[in-house]
């Protein structure tokens, strides 16, 4: 930003910069709070998915925590989705870290659709806890674990963050954590069975997870930032 500006005929430095941007709540889009950090005496499983052919909903289930900002703050959001599908089986939203949230996003998942044969994550503390392995171990499934800092094994829930934040969360400065779960939770409703995907041929997660009769998204589709193209 200050070499912007000094391009532009003013004359400022750094610290002028960063005074400034401070005094008017002005802020780059870029992830703050680490999501992802590993505990040094939980275990840590192997990765499974390294060339396994995933082709069929129920084969692999991922999961992930984000972190979703508010005006002021901001939420942590767990959500699990099924590899094959895209599809977000369950989410959960909480102001700190611990693990419970995620195994309840975790155990409503196992309620409502079976069990998966391979769950992968990360290495993040929530995930290598035994609250959440003991519930994948107890239902016989097994369990799979990216790479240090190899955010490609679980491309695809990082492309949802993306989408999500961008389509969603940026353009609307939710104030409390009430407007928070309704904003996305119309989103993933609108993401499962109103978007198509190209990768799925056209259809959208629900039709390929198998629930093509689900309830269809309430209303229009969310505002998306769009882009006008020249003719």
């Amino acid at each position: 930003m200050a070499r912007h500006l000094n391009r532009l005929g003013h004359a400022v430095g750094r610290r002028r910069v960063r005074r400034l941007m401070a005094k008017m709540g002005l802020a780059p889009i870029y992830q703050r709070p680490r999501t992802s950090d590993p505990h040094p005496e939980h275990r840590i499983y192997p990765y499974l998915l390294r060339d396994l052919e995933i082709t069929r909903p129920g084969h692999v289930w991922c999961a992930d925590i984000t972190y979703l900002p508010m005006r002021r703050g901001f939420l942590y959001l767990v959500a699990i989705m099924d590899w094959a599908s895209r599809k977000v089986l369950a989410w959960r939203l909480s102001n700190t870290m611990d693990a419970a949230f995620c195994v309840d996003a975790l155990k409503e998942t196992l309620t409502r659709f079976g069990k998966p044969e391979i769950f992968n994550t990360d290495q993040g503390s929530q995930f290598t806890s035994a609250d959440f392995t003991d519930v994948l171990r107890d239902a016989e499934v097994r369990i799979s674990m990216d790479g240090r800092g190899r955010w490609m094994d679980n491309v695809f829930i990082e492309r949802l963050w993306r989408s999500l934040k961008y389509e969603c969360v940026y353009l609307n400065a939710f104030e409390t954590g009430s407007e928070l779960r309704t904003g996305p939770g119309r989103w993933i409703s609108y993401y499962n069975g109103q978007r198509p995907h190209s990768s799925l041929g056209g259809r959208t997660p629900d039709e390929v997870y198998g629930k093509a009769g689900a309830t269809p998204y309430p209303g229009h589709a969310p505002d998306m930032a769009l882009t006008r193209m020249a003719a």
